[in-house]
């Protein structure tokens, strides 16, 4: 793995990225704007994968970076359960719903890859 020095260099934050974009364009329709609560937490559950990557990035062990990647797991199963309100309300439809599933699918298999990356890493050290 190479050197990552940056929390933007994490892969799993990179389409963490692209996860937030896909809610913010699912969350800007028209039927959505009307549930302004649903709107804001599911931007924020989604916003928080991100915020979560990068803090702990930035903590000061493996123990502690393992326990924000566990919280963005969480907060990515939060946006889609979220988002199955928003389709069970019509808000948005089946292929936006599956975009976004699609992509949160992507972000959780690489956050369980470098979950299991550290947990090697701390075992070996």
């Amino acid at each position: 793995m190479a050197t990552i020095k940056r929390f933007e260099d994490l892969e799993c934050w990179q389409e963490a990225r692209k996860l937030v974009n896909i809610v913010y364009g699912v969350t800007n329709s028209t039927n959505f704007r009307e549930d302004i609560d649903l709107k804001r937490q599911m931007r924020r559950s989604t916003i928080s994968v991100m915020a979560n990557i990068a803090e702990g990035f930035h903590r000061n062990s493996n123990k502690d970076f393992l326990k924000f990647l566990d919280y963005s797991r969480s907060s990515i199963a939060e946006t889609l359960s979220h988002g199955y309100i928003g389709l069970d309300q019509n808000y948005i439809v089946a292929k936006e719903f599956e975009n976004l599933q699609a992509q949160a699918e992507i972000v959780w298999k690489q956050l369980n890859r470098f979950v299991s990356y550290l947990n090697r890493s701390n075992q070996s050290n």
